[in-house]
């Protein structure tokens, strides 16, 4: 019996990849095509959103709010063989130009491509590493189904197409207005 051959590869190794790839336990996907227009506008009023958010009166004067960063397709090494890139992530704490910390908010905008990717694989693996909000984005069905960590596990917190979501992160409360994310 003859056993298969897998490829083992790490973060130096990926960060020497030409194209666009992410590295989840030493193996490599692709993430091609790139993404689609309106992919792009969402992940962008997403941001904008959370941005806008964040820069409100009512979080002005909290310190932990000035150390928020909204990132946009930024890579996020979890681990020596786990490199992944979510469409909009919020990170609280000191990063330089890489992000190696945890961060507390997560969206993922799913596409045919990226489905399973999306649903399983990264699911559980920002569960693992303590992701608090996790948000998956269904342009085609204008949904968003979100995710909050307890315990260690993501608890479903709702559906939403045009309702506007509040999430308590680390002191500084923030919402995302999913009436105005949608592609018009």
């Amino acid at each position: 019996m003859t056993l298969a051959y897998q490829e083992f590869y790490t973060a130096d190794d990926y960060s020497l990849w030409d194209g666009e790839w992410e590295l989840i336990g030493g193996m490599p996907y692709a993430m091609s095509p790139s993404p689609s227009v309106t992919h792009q506008v969402i992940s962008t009023n997403i941001a904008t959103s959370l941005k806008d958010s964040l820069s409100s009166k009512t979080n002005s004067d909290t310190k932990a709010c000035k150390d928020c960063l909204i990132l946009i397709e930024t890579d996020w090494q979890v681990s020596n063989d786990t490199v992944v890139r979510p469409d909009v992530m919020i990170v609280c704490k000191a990063v330089k130009e890489k992000v190696f910390v945890t961060p507390n908010l997560i969206v993922e905008v799913v596409s045919s491509s990226s489905t399973k990717r999306d649903e399983l694989m990264k699911f559980e693996l920002y569960q693992q590493e303590g992701v608090l909000y996790y948000i998956l984005v269904y342009p085609d069905k204008r949904i968003a189904k979100a995710y909050i960590n307890k315990c260690g596990c993501f608890t479903k917190l709702g559906d939403y197409s045009s309702d506007t979501i509040e999430f308590d992160n680390s002191g500084c409360s923030l919402s995302l207005n999913f009436e105005s994310v949608w592609r018009q």
